[in-house]
């Protein structure tokens, strides 16, 4: 997913009735009944990365998502 896309994704689901939940995995990662109960799952990336370093990597992306989405720029 593209920060374009995550920013459109953000959009789409910021509007519902629901609030948006992300969740990160600890190290042993996450319970299968968890998993099994998210509506999307989202991929950093194809490395693997600690949870503390996850947190902040999606955070700085939910960033740039509602950056574009308020039409203002962002570092590329």
């Amino acid at each position: 997913m593209t920060s374009e896309e995550l920013a459109r994704f953000l959009e789409r689901h910021g509007s519902a009735s629901r609030p948006l939940t992300f969740v990160c995995g600890g190290f042993l990662g996450l319970a299968e009944r968890i998993i099994e109960r998210a509506r999307t799952r989202l991929s950093l990336s194809k490395m693997t990365f600690s949870h503390e370093l996850a947190r902040v990597v999606l955070l700085e992306q939910v960033y740039r998502g509602l950056t574009i989405l308020k039409g203002k720029p962002y570092a590329k």
